[in-house]
């Protein structure tokens, strides 16, 4: 791919694509709105991102926001960017080189574009970004991801900082583990501590180990973000038309599962690892004595599986993803509650009565290629109470 420089209408476009392709997780769709209009009033930004594949020649790290979206609240530009540029300014420090470009760890409408946004305020010396991510999709976890699986990309070291604008002020940890599995229990909790939501910087490439970020991504996924919700900006797709637009793009089957179901139900809460775990409730009609049909949706952070009460197996199981649509809105939306607000009143417990879909995404298959990323999920799956089999 040639190098594609993107204006801030194009970062708009590829919030609202991440905000489909997230399945529910990757941060909020509607804190990457505030943080994006903040950007745009940002003296420090010349207008301008360039994305790139990876080239192989440059120190490269995977930027991250890592915690709670409701435990966030509101989160804003600032916020973000001191996360973001305190992991960066201790990982410099620790690995002796600066990241002169950055990856997305996942697909979301935050995580997405915490690189992309690091990228425009120049952030720990970040020039540029891969067009790429980890998963294509949001995952709940670090070893659900291809970097977890790379031949020669160290886990370690990895760096967890808070938001404090005070140099002396700051807090972080740098955690050195040689296993994914253990970094995620370590950041976990070192997350907590901060208050929730922290920024991490890890899975350094550089010429230490090779720049062994190359071929350990799965590539154009912010492109693909961006296409989608330049669609969904552009014009005013069915769920059927969305899932269709989904294939093209990605070369991932797509197909609407649940077209133009209400959410009458919402139970959440957040765990003592920063994950906000729960179920959502849809059904046929906005008052559920009236439905035909519910579908449970249980979700980590992300949507993890769904079931329909008029069928025996699961209508879908991660690692494909769950993804949200509304026709009514436009637009896709989280997990997070500001974004589900749109169309749950939690302040009388019932459907605000804007229509929601659910559109199934095949997972990547790099992604369920990566040795351990499936086992992961398996064990995710049976911590919610799922033992059966993933998709073939």
């Amino acid at each position: 791919m040639a190098a594609q420089p993107w204006e801030l209408s194009d970062i708009f476009d590829a919030a609202a694509g991440a905000a489909i392709l997230g399945s529910g997780g990757g941060g909020g769709y509607q804190d990457a709105l505030l943080i994006l209009e903040q950007l745009g009033l940002d003296p420090n930004w010349s207008g301008t991102v360039t994305l790139n594949d990876y080239d192989g020649s440059t120190a490269c790290s995977v930027i991250f926001m890592m915690g709670s979206p409701d435990a966030a609240g509101q989160m804003s530009l600032a916020e973000l960017s001191a996360c973001i540029g305190n992991a960066l300014a201790v990982q410099t420090s620790t690995c002796g080189f600066t990241p002169g470009c950055a990856i997305p760890i996942e697909t979301g409408p935050i995580n997405s574009l915490v690189p992309v946004i690091a990228a425009a305020l120049n952030l720990g010396g970040v020039g540029w970004v891969v067009d790429g991510d980890g998963a294509g999709r949001a995952v709940p976890e670090l070893p659900q991801t291809t970097f977890a699986g790379a031949v020669g990309l160290p886990v370690s070291p990895c760096v967890v900082a808070d938001n404090a604008v005070i140099a002396s002020q700051v807090q972080s940890g740098v955690l050195a583990t040689t296993t994914t599995p253990k970094a995620e229990s370590l950041a976990g909790a070192v997350v907590s501590a901060f208050g929730s939501f922290a920024g991490v910087s890890m899975w350094p490439s550089s010429a230490a180990n090779g720049y062994a970020l190359s071929g350990q991504y799965i590539a154009g996924t912010l492109e693909q973000c961006r296409a989608l919700g330049n669609c969904l900006r552009t014009q005013t797709p069915d769920t059927a038309a969305v899932a269709a637009q989904i294939t093209t793009l990605t070369g991932r089957s797509a197909s609407a599962v649940v077209t133009n179901y209400y959410i009458t139900q919402v139970t959440e809460a957040t765990s003592a690892a920063s994950l906000d775990a729960g179920v959502i409730r849809l059904d046929t009609d906005p008052n559920p004595a009236k439905s035909t049909n519910t579908v449970f949706l249980y979700n980590m952070n992300e949507n993890l599986i769904a079931y329909s009460s008029n069928q025996a197996t699961p209508l879908i199981i991660a690692p494909d993803s769950i993804c949200y649509y509304s026709e009514d809105e436009v637009a896709g939306f989280s997990n997070a509650t500001p974004d589900l607000a749109v169309y749950y009143d939690f302040s009388t417990n019932q459907s605000t009565g804007k229509k929601v879909s659910l559109i199934q995404v095949t997972a990547a298959a790099q992604l369920v290629a990566t040795p351990g990323v499936l086992q992961s999920f398996a064990t995710l799956l049976r911590s919610i109470g799922y033992a059966g089999a993933l998709p073939a």
